[in-house]
Formats: C-alpha cells, sequence, structure tokens
C-alpha cells in the first residue's frame, strides 16, 4: 500500500462491529460492507492479491474511507442492507426494492372484506403477505370462497345502516355466494367466526376450520339433511386438498423460515420457503448479481436480512445449509436430517430450478453472457490461470494392437469446433503402445501449430490417467511449452482429473457445467477416433480383398461393400445376390476366387 492517508485511516479503523465505506477521489461511493472486525476487515483489501479483476480495481481507486460503528454484526447486517439500497454503491451486489408485492386484507370493518392489494393502509386491517405473484393470492381467495360465503359489496354495514333498510341484497346472494348481511339475514357473529376461521387458513393452519366442518356436517347428517351433509363435506374435500398439496413437513414445524443458497460465478440465487403447520405459505427466490469475491455465506446473511425487511418475517427460527449470524435473537438451525432437512432440500432444489430457468432465459437473450459465464466458471474449477476458450482433447483407437490411429478435437468457446478437428496415424510406434502413441500425437499437432505459427490452446485434456498424462508431458518439455498450456488428464472409471506433479486428484461435483464440458470433449474425441479407426480397418480388409481377386476393380469393390456392409458378409453371399449388384460376368469370378480360396477341411 503506497498511499500514506490510507494509511492512516486503516491504523485510527476500531476494532469493533461496524459498517465501512469505501469513496473514490471524486467522492462517489464505491462500496459497503459490514465487518466483525472494521480494522482486520478493511487491512485485508489492501494486503492480498485478489483473483477478481474487479476487485483489484476497485482497491486500486480507494482514496477515502468512511465507517459506522454498531453493538454486533447482526446490526452492521442490517445497516449494510439499508445502505447499499439507498446509496447503490457501484461494487455492491445488486438489491432490487421497487416491485410492490400483493397482500391479502382483512378489513377492519363490521362484517370484514376479504381481498387482494399492492397498498398497505394503516387503518387497523390485517394483511397477509407478501405474495410473490397474484396467481398464488387468486388461489387462495378461491379457496376461501369455496369454503366461505362473504359479502364483496363495499357497503358500510353499521348496525344503524342494516336496520334502516339502507341496502338490498344482490346477486351474489340469489346465487349462494353470499348470505345477505346487509339486510340482516346473517348475524355479526356468525359472519365473524367465518372470518377467525379464514384468518387460521392464512396462518397455514386447516385444522380448525376442518373440525368445525366435520362437526357441522355430522349435525346435518343426524338430522337427515344429507343435502346439506353433502354440501359440507365437498367443502371438506377442497380443503383437505389444498391442505395436502401445500403440506410439506410435520405439521409440528410452524413459524419457520427456510433459506438456501445456489451460486456460479456471476450471481447468486436465494431462495426463502415460509413454513406454517407443515404447509408452505410462502415461497420466494432472490437474484443476486455478484460484483467482487463476494462468499456465499456473506450472500447468504444479505438476502436473510433483505427478505425479512421486504416480507416483514417474524419467525424467531431459520433454517439454512450452513451458520450464519442473524442476532441472539433468532435460532439458526443446520439440519443434518429429519423433516427440518426435508424441507431444506426442497428449498435447494427451488433455488436450483430457479437458476436453470434464468440460465435457460440468458442462453436465448445473450449466448455470450452464457459462454462467458461458464468459461470463468471452468477458469475457477480448474485451477487455470486463464479462461479456456481453445480447449484440445486426445484419445488413442486400437483393437488388438491393429491399425493404431489417434484423435484430436478441438472446443472453441465451450463448443466444437469441428473443422479444426484432426486425425493421426500412429508413425513411429508398434503394437499397442499408447502411452507411445500419445506422445507421438501430442508432439505432432504441436510441432505443426508452432511451425505453422497457429495459435495455441489454453487447456489440453488427455483421455486417460497419470501414464497417459505423462507421456503427454514429455512432448510438451521437448516443445518446451512447460507453463505455456495447462494439461490434464482425465481418468474414465471415477472421472478423475489429474494435474502435471500432482498424485491426488481433482473431483468435480458430478454435475457441475465444467465436468459436462469435460466429458463432452473426452466423448467426443473418442467418438470421433472410433469412426475413423473403423474406416481404417475396413478400407484395409477392402484392399486385401481387391488386391486378390483378379478382374474386379476398386470400384466394383466399393459397390459391393456398400451393399453388403463387411467383406465377411461378401464372402458368404450367393452368386445370384452378387450378379444383382455388378452383373453375372463379375459375379462368377468373385464367388470362384472365394471357394478356389476356402480352407479345406
Amino acid at each position: 500500500m503506497q498511499n500514506p492517508s490510507l494509511e492512516l485511516q486503516i491504523q485510527t479503523l476500531p476494532d469493533s462491529p461496524g459498517v465501512y465505506q469505501y469513496y473514490d477521489k471524486d467522492e462517489k461511493l464505491l462500496y459497503v460492507g459490514k465487518a466483525k472486525n472494521l480494522k482486520k476487515r478493511v487491512l485485508s483489501y489492501f494486503n492480498k492479491v485478489h483473483e477478481i479483476g474487479r476487485t483489484r480495481v476497485m482497491v486500486r481507486k480507494i482514496v477515502t474511507i468512511k465507517h459506522i460503528v454498531v453493538t454486533s454484526e447482526s446490526d452492521a447486517l442490517l445497516l449494510e442492507n439499508n445502505l447499499i439500497k439507498k446509496l447503490q454503491p457501484r461494487y455492491n451486489v445488486m438489491l432490487r426494492d421497487d416491485k410492490s408485492y400483493p397482500w391479502i386484507c382483512i378489513k377492519k370493518e363490521p362484517f370484514s372484506r376479504i381481498f387482494s392489494t399492492r397498498r398497505m393502509v394503516k387503518d387497523g386491517s390485517e394483511y397477509f403477505g407478501p405474495y410473490t405473484s397474484f396467481r398464488t393470492v387468486h388461489t387462495i381467495l378461491d379457496l376461501i370462497k369455496e369454503l366461505y360465503p362473504l359479502r364483496t359489496c363495499n357497503y358500510d354495514l353499521t348496525e344503524n345502516n342494516i336496520k334502516s333498510g339502507k341496502f338490498k341484497v344482490c346477486l351474489e346472494y340469489h346465487i349462494g355466494n353470499c348470505k345477505g348481511p346487509c339486510e340482516g339475514h346473517e348475524p355479526l357473529e356468525t359472519y365473524q367466526e367465518q372470518v377467525n376461521a379464514i384468518r387460521e387458513i392464512l396462518k397455514g393452519n386447516f385444522k380448525e376450520s376442518l373440525r368445525n366442518f366435520k362437526k357441522q356436517m355430522g349435525d346435518f347428517a343426524a338430522e337427515m339433511e344429507f343435502e346439506q351433509a353433502q354440501r359440507i363435506k365437498e367443502k371438506i374435500e377442497v380443503l383437505e386438498n389444498y391442505q395436502s398439496r401445500s403440506m410439506v413437513a410435520n405439521p409440528k414445524i410452524t413459524n419457520v423460515d427456510v433459506f438456501s443458497i445456489v451460486s456460479d460465478e456471476s450471481a447468486a440465487y436465494i431462495n426463502f420457503l415460509q413454513i406454517s403447520h407443515g404447509s408452505v405459505i410462502r415461497s420466494f427466490t432472490l437474484e443476486l448479481k455478484k460484483k467482487l469475491e463476494e462468499t456465499d455465506e456473506e450472500l447468504l446473511e444479505l438476502g436473510i436480512i433483505e427478505m425479512r425487511e421486504r416480507f416483514n418475517l417474524t419467525s424467531r427460527e431459520v433454517i439454512v445449509p450452513f451458520e450464519v449470524d442473524l442476532g441472539e435473537n433468532i435460532k439458526i438451525t443446520v439440519p443434518q436430517l429429519g423433516d427440518k432437512k426435508q424441507i431444506l432440500d426442497l428449498s435447494i432444489r427451488n433455488a436450483k430450478f430457479y437458476r436453470i430457468d434464468q440460465l435457460k432465459q440468458m442462453q436465448i437473450v445473450d449466448p455470450d453472457r452464457h459462454t462467458n459465464r461458464i468459461m470463468a466458471q471452468m477458469k475457477k474449477d480448474l485451477r487455470l490461470p486463464e479462461e479456456p476458450r481453445h480447449i484440445e482433447c486426445f484419445d488413442n483407437s486400437n483393437i488388438q494392437g491393429t491399425n493404431p490411429v489417434a484423435a484430436c478435437v478441438v472446443f472453441k468457446d465451450g463448443k466444437p469446433s469441428k473443422k479444426d478437428y484432426r486425425h493421426f496415424n500412429i508413425k513411429t510406434v508398434e503394437g499397442p503402445n499408447d502411452f507411445a502413441s500419445m506422445e507421438e500425437v501430442v508432439y505432432r499437432r504441436y510441432k505443426r501449430l508452432l511451425d505453422e505459427n497457429e495459435p495455441l490452446p489454453q487447456l489440453i485434456i488427455i483421455d486417460g490417467g497419470k501414464g497417459q498424462l505423462s507421456s503427454a508431458l514429455k512432448s510438451i518439455d521437448t516443445l518446451e511449452l512447460r507453463g505455456k498450456i495447462a494439461i490434464i488428464g482425465i481418468a474414465k472409471r471415477l472421472e478423475e482429473l489429474f494435474y502435471p506433479g500432482d498424485n491426488i486428484p481433482l473431483y468435480l461435483d458430478k454435475k457441475s457445467e465444467t465436468l459436462k464440458v469435460i466429458q463432452q470433449l473426452r466423448n467426443e474425441a473418442h467418438r470421433f477416433g472410433i469412426t475413423f479407426h473403423r474406416d481404417k480397418r475396413s478400407k484395409n480388409a477392402l484392399q486385401t480383398s481387391m488386391e486378390t481377386i483378379p478382374g474386379i476393380g476398386e470400384k466394383t469393390m466399393q459397390t459391393l461393400i456398400k451393399h453388403f456392409k463387411s467383406v465377411k458378409r461378401l464372402k458368404e453371399a450367393s452368386e445370384k445376390d452378387i450378379s444383382a449388384v455388378i452383373g453375372l460376368s463379375k459375379a462368377k469370378k468373385i464367388t470362384d476366387f472365394y471357394n478356389d480360396n476356402k480352407p479345406k477341411e
């Protein structure tokens, strides 16, 4: 650190929790962060080499450091979240809070109305939500409408207004969707009992409504009112069906929030599930665009604080995949088994599906962005010095030592570049020696690229384990390319990745995009090599037959092989079958030749 002013600012920082702010020479805010220990956290930006270019650029721009001391790290997290949303620093993750989410309102009034709204009015009414889509809201309101006949009008149903006969029942009353409280056909106490039951349903508690409906059904049946009993039974079935679809865990798990995170090089996806009485009553996935080297722990903490504030969450227990610090008043649960682990897995699955959907959309709208992300991910996963925009993969093909060949396939920007594929006939190796064959083809490939001044790849992949990799390295060393091209070997059995000079293999996640690209390369090299090997064997067999059958030319034999698929089938064919392809005269020459050369018994 060359700037004396910065050194002084850092030295005077306290060893306390708080929020720090970085400014450039024009007093523009660059970044806001939180820390358990302000001095240690800020110092860490200046005493290490950052892998991400954006971080290095930001650190070079820092001229002024400001800070706010708070009493705990959880307070720092809340303050950081508010400052990011208010000030929108250039290098912070993007937190979008411009969307107005729908709520379900139980209006504070006689004969309460229940409806959806985007506006919260502080008049004593109750609001449930917010919900992440109107589709969810409409589903819940449709359920309520099926179960309980409530009014939809906006009349002021005071006791005096009803008694004065000011209002008249509408169509909703005549079709059975309302019991007519406007004309006094339904007492306030009975109506509010229904509102109380709906309140419990909105909280995720179905038990009370089911018990009341079952009691009503029993009472109607006992009084021989079977039509009424059937109507109540249908309501029970509707409620139980809705409950079964929303129930994901033990009903004893209530008032719990679940958060999980899935991330890649460019973004993190944080899923939130709100659980009440074993049911999911709300789900949302927040996308955070990465700007610097944020860890999953930092992003998850930030996402949790953001969503608790956005959705007015008050639960005292949070289920997460790893430990986070949200303050002393919130219980953090990291489940390993049981019902809570199942809920966490469900949240992770939702985050993964959301990520996949976003990536598909990005691939359609901006294909280059998708490619750039994969290249950045491969660089990180494979510990490469640069993105592997140009990758070449080698594979040997020989069966019992015959016709040994090799194949080199080329991927550019993660996609096959078939015009650059190359076949190799093994020239200097006798017999089935895969190691020596690999050494030969790697040498020939890169000797030619160097001689022709063609660009070299950033990554070479050898289909094979440590032995094949060592053989390829001999040629790389001979050509003095060690350190200029990254090279790894992939062993087929366990998908192990081997690096030069390292006996311990690297294992990638079986579902990672990096491993999928490597597997695609390996499979393509194997397919390309096998196809060439088969063609070569067929050609050798054809040439052997052509040399030994008098009067039969190359074109005739090619026609026959194309028809009969192999020399063996040609030998077994009758003269009649052959004559149908090339005529009787030539057919007789071929059958006579094969009959004369049959092995004697």
